[in-house]
C-alpha cells in the first residue's frame, strides 16, 4: 500500500466516478482500476460497489476515507514543514496578519527582515481572526500575528505593543476630541464597524465598549476591511472604531480620534518549531521596537 494509491482512493471516494477521477489526477481509467484493486487486495477490504453504472463506497470505504483523509493531511503537512526546514536560511517562511498593521508595523518588520535575510522567500496571508490558529497548526502558516494570544497547548504567543482605539470620522464631520466628552453621545450616529455578534478579539472588544457606555450602535455596515471602511468614513456615510495603526495608512478625509481604551499585538508560533529561519524571525520582531504611539 502506498500513499500514492490513497490518494486516488480518496479522489474516487470523493468523486464516485472513475472517469472524473482519472481526469482530475491525469491517469487512465484502467490505471486507476488497477490501483484500487491492487489496493483492496493487499488490505484485504472491498472499499467499492461497483458495476456498469455506478460506484458506491462500502462501509469499510466511508471509514477509511475519514481516516485516510485525516492522515494524508498530516503528511502533507509534516512534508511541508519538512522542506521549510531543509531550506534553511534562504527558504521559504509563511506570515498572517491582521489588516490594521499592514501601515505601521509591517512594514517596518517586513524592511528589517529583507535587510537580515535578504535571500529568504516570504508568503503573506490576511486571514480572518479565528483562521490564525488552524493556520498554525496545519503548518499553512509560520508564524501568526494577532490582536490576541492564540490559547493552544501546541502555541507559543509574546505580547509586542500596545495602541489605542480611535473614533474615525470624516473630517467634514461635527465631532473633534474637545466636543467628545462621553460615548454615549454617539448612540444616534451611523456605525461602520465589525459584527458584533462574532466572537472573534475586536468585536468583541467592540461589543464590551459599547455595553460598557450604556448603548447599542446604529451599524449601518459591517465590514472587516478597514481600507473600505476609510474610504467609506470618509465619504461621509457613517463613522467607526480601529486600532490607531490605521493612521499610518494617510487615508485623507478622516480624522482620528484617540479613545481610552487600547489593543495589543501578539505574536503567536509553533511551540518547538525546529525550522532555524522561524527562530531568526522570531528573534528579529521581538526586538523591533516600531511602531511607537506617543505624541502622535
Amino acid at each position: 500500500m502506498t500513499t500514492q494509491q490513497i490518494k486516488y482512493f480518496l479522489v474516487l471516494a470523493n468523486e464516485l466516478h472513475f472517469w472524473k477521477a482519472s481526469e482530475k489526477i491525469f491517469i487512465s481509467q484502467s490505471t486507476l482500476s488497477r490501483q484500487i484493486q491492487s489496493l483492496e487486495e493487499e488490505i484485504g477490504i472491498q472499499l467499492f460497489e461497483r458495476d456498469k453504472r455506478n460506484v458506491k463506497l462500502t462501509d469499510a470505504g466511508i471509514f477509511l476515507q475519514e481516516k485516510w483523509t485525516t492522515t494524508i493531511n498530516e503528511l502533507d503537512h509534516f512534508h511541508k514543514q519538512a522542506k521549510k526546514i531543509d531550506q534553511g536560511t534562504t527558504g521559504f517562511i509563511s506570515i498572517s496578519y491582521p489588516g490594521s498593521i499592514a501601515f505601521s508595523y509591517l512594514p517596518k518588520f517586513l524592511d528589517t527582515i529583507s535587510s537580515n535575510l535578504p535571500s529568504l522567500k516570504l508568503e503573506l496571508t490576511e486571514p480572518t481572526d479565528e483562521n490564525h490558529e488552524n493556520l498554525l497548526l496545519n503548518y499553512d502558516t509560520d508564524i501568526a500575528f494577532n490582536r490576541d494570544a492564540i490559547k493552544n497547548t501546541y502555541i507559543d504567543s509574546c505580547k509586542l505593543y500596545t495602541e489605542p482605539i480611535c473614533l474615525v470620522v470624516s473630517k467634514k464631520h461635527w465631532l473633534t476630541e474637545k466636543k467628545l466628552t462621553n460615548l454615549k453621545d454617539l448612540k444616534d450616529e451611523k456605525f461602520i464597524i465589525s459584527g458584533l455578534h462574532r466572537t472573534t478579539y475586536f468585536p468583541s472588544l467592540l461589543r464590551n465598549l459599547f455595553q460598557k457606555n450604556g448603548f447599542e450602535p446604529k451599524t449601518i455596515i459591517e465590514s472587516d476591511f478597514g481600507g473600505m471602511i476609510l474610504n467609506l468614513v470618509a465619504q461621509g456615510l457613517g463613522i467607526s472604531i480601529l486600532p490607531l495603526s490605521y493612521r499610518f495608512s494617510n487615508a485623507a478625509g478622516v480624522r482620528f480620534i484617540e479613545l481610552d481604551e487600547t489593543i495589543n499585538l501578539f505574536m503567536n508560533w509553533r511551540k518547538n518549531d525546529p525550522n532555524k529561519i522561524t527562530k531568526r524571525v522570531l528573534k528579529i520582531a521581538k526586538e523591533l521596537t516600531f511602531p511607537s504611539y506617543e505624541n502622535n
